[in-house]
């Protein structure tokens, strides 16, 4: 059994009976209390990292191993002047 500090309550509506049904049955397959399993089964499921979601971190995350790269910037020259609407 778990001591948990810092406890939080969750309720679950509208979960269909077929899934509490088969919480239940996977709970007493594995020894534990509907609870449990349901904590455990969450904490499983974001443990995971999450996938990306952008063009950006897709490539990101498929070059990670990889590693960076370093650049060399040329130095920032002023801008020009601004249009008048004259």
């Amino acid at each position: 059994m778990h001591s948990y500090q810092n406890t939080t309550s969750l309720t679950i509506r509208g979960l269909d009976p077929a899934i509490k049904q088969r919480l239940r049955i996977r709970a007493a397959e594995h020894g534990n209390s509907m609870e449990e399993e349901a904590r455990r089964i969450l904490s499983a499921a974001c443990e995971k990292p999450m996938q990306p979601t952008n063009a950006f971190d897709i490539l990101r995350h498929r070059f990670a191993d990889i590693g960076g790269v370093e650049l060399e910037l040329p130095e920032r020259e002023p801008g020009r002047e601004p249009p008048t609407f004259d």
